[in-house]
């Protein structure tokens, strides 16, 4: 057997070994160099009997890494991975780091935040997002998407340390898993989808019926960007079914994404001329079509 290198995630229970460590723990002499290693009080109270060295010896020897250690330092051994963290296990790590920010002796600047504060910062890491997306580049997107990420786990340890009504990143998580699994009858139930078409319209229903919506456009957050608050408003309008057309562009309409570009350019651009803030021009547009669809709901 020679030197096997026994590999655990620090992610994992102490004791919770695969079968093949438990193999390789029984079949030749265990050595650590840290009495405190966790895996030795549960391989001791297995039976089995580890010795404390500063460094492997010779003979057919199972050495206990660090937790998290991958045995690189030892190029000849043969590794035994014993545990191996599960998909997402390192979001753990984020919830300590958070936790250590956030406690007396962490950081001032962390210590100090509200909902209110981070606002700003969770809109800046959207676009920053949004940005690394449309540049096709896929380290600044996994960084990004780690900003962002940050800014779930840190309003969750937030609303962690009130005094009242408390919740975490755990009722964060097990409100959407529970929700993905509720609008997904065809994937977790007995419902049949024919086409992506099938699972949209389902799940704006049950999205209606779960919040108990009136208006097709309830819930449409009429703060965020112009463009953007319009083309929602007439997706949700036409899926709902409710006969209120959007404004009909001046003379002929764009038809390609490239002509759409151009034309809403030439739009702002003119806008400007004339003194008028184009974000809120259209802003205010998609507000008289909202009162325009809700008008037309309340006599069908």
């Amino acid at each position: 057997m020679s030197l096997v290198l026994l590999a655990t995630s620090p992610r994992v229970a102490p004791g919770l070994l695969s079968a093949a460590a438990w193999d390789a723990l029984r079949a030749g002499s265990v050595y650590v160099d840290d009495e405190a290693h966790p895996q030795v009080a549960p391989v001791r109270a297995a039976g089995i009997d580890v010795s404390v060295v500063s460094s492997p010896p010779g003979g057919d020897v199972v050495w206990l890494l660090p937790p998290g250690d991958d045995g690189a330092g030892f190029p000849d051994a043969r590794v035994v991975v014993g545990s191996a963290d599960l998909p997402g296990a390192r979001l753990l790590d984020l919830v300590a780091v958070m936790d250590r920010l956030r406690s007396p002796g962490g950081c001032p600047w962390d210590a100090e935040q509200t909902h209110r504060s981070l606002a700003t910062y969770l809109l800046e890491e959207t676009y920053e997002t949004l940005e690394a997306i449309e540049s096709d580049n896929d380290d600044d997107l996994r960084e990004e998407l780690g900003d962002l990420l940050l800014q779930v786990i840190f309003h969750a340890r937030l609303a962690q340390e009130r005094a009242t009504q408390p919740w975490g990143i755990d009722e964060v998580a097990a409100g959407i898993e529970d929700k993905l699994v509720r609008r997904h009858p065809h994937v977790f139930g007995d419902v049949q989808a024919s086409s992506a078409s099938d699972v949209g319209e389902r799940w704006e229903r049950l999205k209606r019926e779960e919040k108990n919506r009136s208006s097709a456009v309830d819930g449409v957050p009429l703060a965020q960007p112009a463009l953007s608050l319009a083309a929602k408003l007439v997706h949700r309008v036409e899926k709902a079914g409710v006969p209120v057309p959007a404004p009909a562009p001046p003379g002929r309409a764009p038809e390609s994404a490239e002509e759409v570009g151009d034309a809403l350019f030439a739009l702002a651009a003119a806008a400007r001329d004339r003194g008028i803030d184009p974000e809120q021009a259209l802003r205010d547009a998609a507000r008289r079509y909202v009162a325009a669809v809700k008008a037309a709901e309340a006599t069908r």
